[in-house]
This record gives structure tokens, sequence and C-alpha cells, in this order.
């Protein structure tokens, strides 16, 4: 597996809890915070669902 970097770009005013929830668990708690995850089923699944709300770039 490899790693990806997820970066908060628009904020979570107006999402829907679920959604807001999602972010928590990545990690993202501020506008424009990046974290650096494993890329597991589990993790894309979760940037799948803020799909609108994060920018994702794969790590070599």
């Amino acid at each position: 597996m490899g790693k990806i970097k997820v970066k908060q770009v628009r904020s979570k005013i107006n999402c829907p809890q679920t959604q807001k929830l999602t972010l928590e668990s990545l990690g993202l708690r501020k506008l424009g915070q990046v974290v650096e995850h494993d890329a597991t089923p589990a993790i894309l699944g979760m940037v799948n669902k803020v799909k609108h709300l994060v920018s994702v770039e794969e790590i070599n």
C-alpha cells in the first residue's frame, strides 16, 4: 500500500454532521491542514465521502 497526503481545501460549515465527523476522523480540524495516511480501503472510503472538501496527493 502507498501513502496519500490529504489537505482540507474547503470549509466544513454547512456540511452534514457525518461529513464533519469524517474530516475529524481523518485528522483534519482546520482549513489548510495536511495529514498523511496509508492508502487503505477504509481511509480511501473516508476520503471519497468528503472528496469535495479535500485535495488528495499520492506520495511515492
